[in-house]
């Protein structure tokens, strides 16, 4: 039996970076987006989002990709908020976006970064923060 234990940060904006993730709504997409994912064998760890990008600790499991986890996750929830008609105007994700394979020993660090956005994007844009994702990741 094959056992597979890798941990994804990831970080994905709304296109342009529009700030439409707000308040009830953004807590309903929150939602909705653990129990997709769950039903698709995604196992979301924590999950948080700001006004303008959602970031996300998921585990991959053994007969998925990466892209397809993440297309899977981005792809249904813009469709069913847009369903819903839950965010005006209709929410739609840019194609690009951030991850990266979190150790074991740096998982409780990744989710109190998560669950903390509010206070650390008082400091960096999602902009800024990006780019240090890159930088820091690059070697």
């Amino acid at each position: 039996m094959s056992y597979v234990n890798v941990m994804i940060h990831a970080v994905w904006g709304t296109k342009n970076r529009e700030p439409i993730l707000l308040g009830e709504s953004r807590i309903l997409l929150l939602a909705h987006i653990r129990e997709n994912a769950s039903s698709k064998g995604i196992f979301i760890d924590t999950i948080n989002a700001e006004p303008d990008h959602v970031h996300c600790l998921f585990g991959l499991n053994a007969d998925m990709s990466l892209s397809k986890a993440i297309n899977l996750i981005k792809g249904e929830s813009s469709f069913w908020t847009n369903k819903q008609k839950l965010i005006k105007p209709m929410l739609y994700w840019a194609d690009d976006y951030f991850a990266a394979s979190v150790s074991k020993s740096q998982v409780p660090k990744v989710r109190k970064y998560i669950i903390n956005q509010q206070e650390h994007h008082k400091k960096l844009t999602f902009n800024e923060e990006y780019e240090e994702f890159i930088k820091n990741y690059q070697g």
